[in-house]
């Protein structure tokens, strides 16, 4: 049996996470905890004490959620980078120039865009034109 990676497992912890994390019942939990405490705060005397377990807790929360978020986010620019790539790749059509684009400067970028655009307008016009 081979051993899982650390990445291997962490990837599979943070697509899971990721789901639970997005899911209405854990929205509906959260909302209920920040009700709770906004309604326990006359009984603290909105101290700082109060307004630091709050504080506390939502920015530990923020700070591992945005690791989990950019993981299942780089995963799936990745999946969907790919697949775009093979269309491309085996569409007779398709210019081979964009695969990899996002290696590419902001310069070139800009160039293959309205190279784009332009051809897209002019086929729009060809369209538009009646046949003889």
């Amino acid at each position: 049996m081979k051993k899982k990676s650390f990445k291997q497992i962490y990837s599979k912890w943070a697509k899971a996470t990721a789901e639970i994390a997005g899911s209405s019942y854990v929205f509906m939990g959260a909302v209920s905890i920040v009700l709770i405490w906004a309604i326990s705060g006359p009984f603290f005397d909105f101290s700082e004490t109060w307004q630091l377990v709050i504080n506390t807790g939502t920015t530990i929360i923020t700070f591992l959620m945005i690791f989990l978020i950019q993981n299942t986010q780089n995963r799936d620019t990745e999946a969907i980078q790919l697949k775009l790539e093979e269309l491309i790749r085996v569409s007779s059509k398709a210019r081979n120039q964009l695969i990899d684009m996002e290696e590419k400067d902001e310069e070139e970028i800009r160039k293959i865009r309205e190279d784009i655009w332009l051809s897209a307008r002019q086929g729009c016009e060809s369209e538009r034109q009646p046949t003889q």
